[in-house]
């Protein structure tokens, strides 16, 4: 059973969620834009416990809390690690108040029909089986949207329900995330498909249950606010997706009801170089300007 303060947190509370799930691919990029170079790791163990220190780093500041942060997506190696000698799901939730989440998916596929789907996930129910036991409460799993083709567009939200659904038997709440690249030409129109399929899929989702979608931001304001009202969702959160963060925020702040849930757009602007009061003081500013645009401050 998820937790129902949490869920009660989750579904009700003013906020956003922070993105820490950086994985394999995209930390060396995470690290340099954190101001460490290429070359300063021998091996991948060396580089992930880089990106541990800076996760840690993040929700060890005073300005990471429940009061604006309301949940975190954590990577499954900084699940599995600790902060000050407690795991991290715990540390969350028991000393910042921010609710966890574990990202599940293992990267994508190649591209086919203008979507690359999530490459097969045979190990997601033991690695839900371990995020119950962590204190997780939910996931999330991302695929790709590079065309407005109606049939990988199908395809692509078929797949985040259905692993969505095997999700839901361990108590968890799944984050679908078929994200719209934004860069693509027929961006309106790939949007448009994607919301008559979330629809679709949502009324395979049995009563009790709630599922969250992590979407990109629309291009027509407000496009998926039958979505934010729907009975079967807990909450509808927006990637940064590339944006800056002033034009995510100020995107966002168009659409009702929708927060953030954002990774680039949150860390912009730290370096591992800076000295606490300069880092607090930067993630700060970027946690306000966040909260404000989720509506939420």
């Amino acid at each position: 059973m998820t937790d129902t303060q949490m869920a009660r947190q989750m579904a009700e509370k003013d906020g956003f969620i922070a993105a820490l799930d950086q994985s394999g691919g995209s930390t060396p990029k995470a690290l340099r834009l954190y101001g460490i170079e290429d070359g300063s790791w021998a091996n991948e163990e060396e580089m992930f416990a880089l990106i541990h220190e800076m996760r840690a780093r993040i929700i060890k500041s005073p300005a990471f809390t429940g009061d604006k942060v309301i949940g975190a997506i954590l990577f499954e190696r900084t699940m599995d690690g600790d902060i000050d000698g407690t795991p991290t799901a715990d540390y969350l939730w028991k000393a910042c108040g921010v609710v966890p989440f574990l990202k599940v998916d293992k990267g994508l596929a190649d591209e086919e029909n203008g979507v690359q789907l999530m490459k097969p996930m045979p190990q997601l129910d033991a690695l839900c089986e371990r995020a119950v036991g962590k204190g997780i409460f939910g996931t999330k799993m991302r695929s790709n949207i590079l065309a407005a083709n109606p049939q990988g567009i199908a395809a692509n939200v078929a797949q985040q329900f259905e692993a969505g659904h095997q999700i839901l038997s361990h108590g968890l709440v799944p984050i679908l995330e078929p994200e719209v690249n934004i860069k693509i030409a027929d961006k309106a129109e790939a949007e448009e498909l994607l919301l008559a399929e979330i629809e679709k899929g949502l009324d395979s989702v049995p009563a009790h249950q709630q599922v969250m979608l992590k979407l990109t931001l629309p291009t027509q304001a407000n496009l998926y606010k039958p979505l934010v009202d729907h009975p079967r969702v807990m909450r509808v959160v927006a990637l940064s997706g590339g944006y800056s963060r002033d034009e995510a925020c100020e995107k966002l702040a168009q659409n009702d009801g929708m927060i953030a849930s954002f990774s680039r757009a949150l860390t912009q602007g730290l370096s591992a170089q800076q000295s606490d009061a300069e880092f607090n003081a930067a993630l700060g500013e970027a946690i306000d300007s966040i909260c404000e645009a989720s509506k939420a401050c």
